[in-house]
């Protein structure tokens, strides 16, 4: 990729590359100075960004001081701790034929799982990606839904070999819905506001399973919504199924969610709905939360110029979309402030998100003399075609500074959720076995991350009682949760079990 047009620097042939000339060796000099001093701006940052014990346990405990707010009454916190009217999670006992909808950005998936019970489990599954075209995206409520619905058909049309329905019974769906909806039921959800780049008229105020159950019925698609659910709640779904250990399920992908599975007993805001003794599934929007959050200038920056500042704090510290941002936001004041890449500017360091999480991911996992792969990344993403070691060095731990910041305030936040369970269930949850299935590339491609994440909970929870927590990747379970869901919901599901 060529330097921004108006940038100083130029791409070079490679021999070019190779060659370092009189003003080559200058440039690099004054790239080994300005590293230098760019110091006092890296121990800043290192100061701001610090998360020693008493600051994690500070967010740990206002972690679960807001789910126990948001519990009591809507709006009473930061967290939102969405019922998910989920009563039933799958056993391992369903049988039949179910399929899924995913629906959370310009793609959408189908998908289809045959189930086998206690022996079989996931006999077979198959999937479909579908992209969503501009002007559905920007059209009315029944393109949409129609859109959706003709290629689910396509692709029930398509059903053979391991999958079959049994006799007598309406195919049933599990729908991911990953826009912001208020929950009426297991199978019903009226939808706030689109977001990511939708603007469907007349869907807001509308129930979303409705609309989904009558376009299939235009279609003549035999089939019906048993199950309307959230990603994250459909992660924890899905890596329950094989493992009833799983309590809690966090995302830790583009952006970031964390759910958990609560005694109905525990949440104050249902009690007027009788449900007596039982366990269901809250999805807590953690994103929101901010209390206490170790923020610098750079952060408070990008929150102001984003789409929605003030809002979604966690989210903007700890997940994928925005470490790479944070960086770049860090260098742009250090090149400004003491020339880190010599006398010259790079103009992309000025453009928003030109800077993403796997880039950094790259530059961390470098372990090379000469910093071979930070030199690529900074010539071919930024610009800036000449670079000493040093000033790598202190690029790789400006990123390495805000990826642990991330990683242990997500670490802190995943033990604020345990330690909320262990008081409330007296003792029951650090005790015994228990699981946090993990979903999200973050999470999946960014060792480090992992290691500082783990860390904090290992600082915070005690050797003791994190010798019983296992913290597990559950690779792409939303998808499958749903359709499980879906089943353990299924208006067959006393015919299932008793089968």
């Amino acid at each position: 990729m060529s330097a921004a047009v108006g940038s100083p620097y130029r791409a070079a042939p490679a021999a070019q590359h190779r060659r370092k000339g009189r003003a080559g060796a200058v440039t690099l000099r004054c790239s080994k100075v300005a590293a230098a001093a760019a110091a006092p701006i890296l121990d800043d940052l290192r100061l701001q960004c610090a998360t020693p014990l008493p600051l994690l346990r500070h967010v740990a405990g206002a972690m679960a001081a807001g789910m126990r707010a948001g519990l009591a009454v809507d709006g009473a916190g930061e967290l939102k701790m969405i019922p998910s009217y989920v009563y039933s999670l799958p056993t391992g006992s369903e049988t039949g034929l179910f399929y899924a909808l995913d629906l959370g950005g310009t793609n959408f998936r189908v998908l289809r799982v045959q189930l086998g019970g206690k022996d079989g489990r996931v006999v077979d599954t198959e999937s479909e990606q579908v992209s969503i075209p501009k002007e559905i995206m920007h059209g009315t409520t029944e393109e949409l839904f129609d859109f959706i619905a003709a290629r689910l058909s396509n692709f029930v049309a398509k059903e053979g070999g391991n999958f079959h329905l049994q006799e007598g019974r309406k195919r049933e769906i599990g729908f991911t819905f990953s826009f912001p909806v208020k929950q009426t039921s297991i199978d019903s959800g009226i939808l706030i506001k689109w977001t990511k780049g939708f603007a469907v008229s007349g869907t807001a105020g509308k129930d979303v399973v409705a609309c989904l159950n009558a376009a299939m019925e235009r279609q003549g698609l035999d089939m019906s919504v048993s199950a309307l659910v959230n990603d994250t709640v459909g992660a924890l779904a899905g890596a329950h199924y094989w493992d009833e250990d799983v309590m809690v399920a966090v995302i830790l992908g583009t952006g970031t969610n964390a759910c958990y599975i609560e005694r109905t007993e525990s949440i104050p805001k249902l009690q007027h709905l009788g449900l007596g003794t039982g366990n269901t599934i809250i999805n807590t929007e953690w994103g929101a939360f901010s209390d206490g959050l170790p923020l610098t200038e750079f952060d408070r920056d990008m929150d102001a110029e984003s789409i929605n500042p003030g809002e979604q704090i966690f989210e903007k510290t700890i997940s994928g979309m925005y470490l790479g941002e944070i960086v770049r936001r860090v260098l742009a004041s250090m090149a400004q402030e003491s020339d880190l890449f010599g006398h010259s500017f790079a103009d992309k360091l000025t453009e928003p998100f030109v800077l993403r999480t796997p880039h950094l991911c790259a530059m961390q996992q470098d372990n090379s003399d000469d910093l071979g792969e930070v030199e690529s990344i900074l010539r071919d993403i930024i610009g800036v075609n000449q670079s000493s070691v040093a000033a790598r060095r202190v690029i790789v731990e400006v990123s390495d500074c805000i990826v642990k910041r991330g990683g242990r305030l997500a670490g802190a936040g995943i033990a604020g959720i345990l330690q909320k369970m262990e008081n409330d269930s007296k003792g029951l949850i650090l005790g015994r076995r228990t699981v946090v299935a993990m979903d999200g590339g973050l999470y999946e491609n960014y060792p480090q991350y992992r290691l500082y994440m783990v860390e904090a909970m290992a600082e915070l929870l005690g050797p003791q009682d994190m010798e019983h927590i296992v913290v597990e990747h559950t690779k792409d379970g939303s998808g499958i949760g749903a359709a499980l869901l879906a089943a353990a919901n299924s208006k067959y599901a006393a015919a299932q079990h008793s089968a």
